[in-house]
């Protein structure tokens, strides 16, 4: 099958470092355009609670994220992608990735990757790759962990 466009959804783990070698290899091989999403989820603030965070803190997180993003772009390319671009998102990672695609209609695939939890850590924090797949409105690749 040919994609057009591929959106790689990245964590800056290992894991997904592999799903970036994945579909940006897929992206050479195509022709396609390479989307790398990174989505940042702001810290949870409860109602009536003050929390002591330094000044420039959120800045300073935000700006060491689209620094490590840009350089996955620049990783990509030199993994052979041609035409790569990057996307900041913010929210939860799953539901950002799949409004994306819902939203760009020209993306054909979403390359994620998985960190392989089971038992009681997949059912307490979820699974990224699994929800993106479960409601994702192209076709999803999903890439284990190297071993």
């Amino acid at each position: 099958m040919l994609w057009k466009k591929i959106l790689c959804a990245v964590d800056f783990s290992e894991v997904s470092r592999d799903a970036l070698r994945t579909a940006a290899r897929l992206a050479s091989e195509q022709s396609a355009e390479l989307v790398i999403a990174y989505a940042w989820t702001p810290p949870v603030v409860f109602a009536g609670e003050t929390i002591g965070l330094p000044a420039g803190f959120l800045v300073d997180v935000i700006a060491r994220a689209q620094g490590e993003l840009a350089a996955w772009k620049t990783e990509a390319a030199g993994l052979g992608a041609k035409n790569v671009s990057a996307e900041f998102l913010t929210g939860a990672a799953w539901h950002e990735v799949v409004g994306l695609a819902k939203r760009d209609r020209s993306i054909g695939l979403v390359v994620v990757g998985t960190h392989s939890r089971t038992g009681i850590k997949h059912a307490m924090l979820g699974s990224i790759a699994e929800k993106i797949v479960r409601h994702a409105p192209c076709a999803v690749m999903v890439v284990p962990p190297a071993s």
